[in-house]
């Protein structure tokens, strides 16, 4: 059998993967079973568009529990790597400076479970965080965007 993928995460991240699944058993389940029972009802399931509905949520349903639990079953906690303070690693904050026009942004480095841009989290997947990982204050680091190539300068790490 194949190895499984690691997924890279913090102890809350973990925690929120496991709130979800919680509430997938608990609650959607029941809801999709019950709204496949009302569509049921209707009669003829050749052409019963509630029920196309119903089953295609349960089974976006099922398949989302599998990953959340395939997701937890391989989860590394990220701990806090205090042997380098100023290096990026994965679970630290990383403010950087765009070069040559100087836009500062912040961002955390996260396993790809947890990476939401929007909240300052990216994936140490990513091109961004793949490229800054190991790398210390004061670097300029060069990053392969799909829009092209970068250039940024490490200026924080915590």
């Amino acid at each position: 059998m194949a190895e499984e993928k690691q997924h890279y995460m913090t102890e809350a991240g973990k925690q929120k993967l496991q709130d979800e699944l919680e509430v997938l058993k608990t609650e959607k389940r029941k809801e999709v079973v019950e709204r496949i029972k009302i569509a049921r009802s209707f009669g003829d399931l050749s052409e019963n568009s509630e029920y196309d509905s119903a089953k295609e949520e349960q089974a976006f349903v099922e398949s989302r529990i599998q990953q959340l639990e395939k997701m937890i079953r391989n989860a590394v906690i990220i701990e806090d790597d205090k042997s380098n303070p100023d290096v990026v690693s994965i679970g630290k904050s990383v403010t950087f400076v765009e070069l040559p026009d100087g836009d500062k942004e912040t961002y955390t480095i996260v396993g790809s479970a947890e990476a939401d841009p929007f909240e300052g989290k990216i994936s140490n997947d990513s091109p961004m965080g793949k490229s800054l990982l190991g790398k210390g204050i004061n670097q300029e680091v060069t990053v392969q965007t799909p829009g092209g190539e970068i250039k940024v300068k490490i200026v924080e790490v915590k």
